[in-house]
């Protein structure tokens, strides 16, 4: 698939998500680490995207991981930043923060470098967690280069977002 085409299916996740969560009238926030705001970009390109997004954030660092989200220091020294816990925790702080609907992160390794046993070049852990309490992970091996992986990243974040609604 051209880029041209995987970006044109992104918009259409978006669209999609964005659509959902209006119907609802739900509001998302997003927290990213190896996706560098992507997903915020992708929604953020749907027209209308105000009526639905309230707050992205690039949480890069494990400092930030736990001093925006509040993701324990604990968490990121034993599991790592790239684990079920760590998601789990930025996405209920995200929540917490934006007093949100609907909360997403995302965290992984893109490469090219950075692999480590148990934890190769396109791992990421993706995370949904809803108001409600209502919290869903996800581990995903993806392949490619580190656009591809990050990609790849993106477009699972809103598919597993629009899964959630339902």
């Amino acid at each position: 698939m051209s880029l041209l085409n995987q970006d044109e299916a992104l918009a259409g996740l978006a669209a999609r998500l964005g659509k959902a969560l209006l119907a609802r009238r739900w509001r998302l926030t997003t927290a990213e680490s190896c996706t560098g705001g992507w997903v915020a970009k992708a929604i953020t390109d749907a027209p209308g995207s105000s009526g639905w997004f309230d707050l992205g954030l690039v949480t890069y660092s494990n400092a930030v991981k736990t001093r925006l989200l509040g993701v324990e220091p604990q968490i990121l020294e034993t599991e790592g930043a790239v684990s079920e816990a760590a998601v789990r925790a930025m996405a209920r702080g995200a929540l917490g923060l934006a007093g949100a609907d609907l909360a997403l992160a995302v965290s992984g390794i893109a490469g090219p470098g950075g692999g480590l046993p148990g934890k190769p070049v396109g791992t990421v852990w993706l995370a949904w967690a809803r108001k409600d309490g209502a919290l869903n992970t996800r581990l995903a091996r993806f392949d490619g280069d580190r656009e591809a992986v990050r990609r790849q990243a993106v477009a699972a974040a809103l598919e597993g977002a629009e899964a959630l609604l339902d």
